[in-house]
């Protein structure tokens, strides 16, 4: 049996100790927000927090996440309030979704070690794949929840309204 801390409760598992975090989290606890891409940690579509850090779930061993905060999208806030999660909405940056889970998660690490990154911040953290190619909407997107006050490529008019629609969302909350 291990003990995992994953969004903040405590939850036993019996499963083998080289079992990917990504199926624990699907298969064992029902948590489905964390995607299965490409298998092999190279899509980003499986991306949770281990202690704040962005993790590829599908090749992280579930025995490695002992003794660790693990927290999935589910966890990311109760109610959808994450700035990140705001951004993504007021920009409407999913096209399909599949990969916006890892998207956010990814996302979110960044804001927290850079609360005002680049451009080139962005596309050195961002290296989860979308089939969609909805990039432009997620680098407006970052930048609509670090308040930059940078927007790039057809999605730069929707920013400056978003915000508008963040700021007062949040103040509201």
């Amino acid at each position: 049996m291990m003990k995992l801390n994953i969004n903040g409760k405590s939850h036993q598992v019996d499963v083998e100790p080289e079992m990917p975090l990504l199926w624990v989290l699907r298969d064992q606890l029902g948590m489905t927000g964390t995607k299965f891409g490409c298998g092999i940690a190279q899509c980003g579509a499986c991306t949770v927090h281990i202690n704040g850090e962005p993790v590829r779930s599908c090749s992280y061993p579930t025995s490695a996440a002992v003794g660790s905060k693990v927290t999935t999208i589910e966890g990311l806030s109760k109610d959808g309030t994450h700035p990140v999660q705001m951004a993504w909405k007021a920009l409407d940056v999913p096209q399909c979704g599949y990969c916006q889970s890892g998207q956010i998660l990814a996302a979110a690490a960044l804001l927290r070690r850079k609360p005002r990154p680049t451009d080139a911040d962005i596309d050195e953290a961002m290296t989860n794949i979308c089939r969609c190619g909805t990039y432009q909407r997620i680098r407006a997107a970052i930048h609509l929840a670090a308040k930059t006050g940078k927007g790039v490529g057809s999605v730069i008019h929707m920013v400056s309204d978003a915000g508008e629609l963040i700021d007062q969302q949040t103040t509201q909350a």
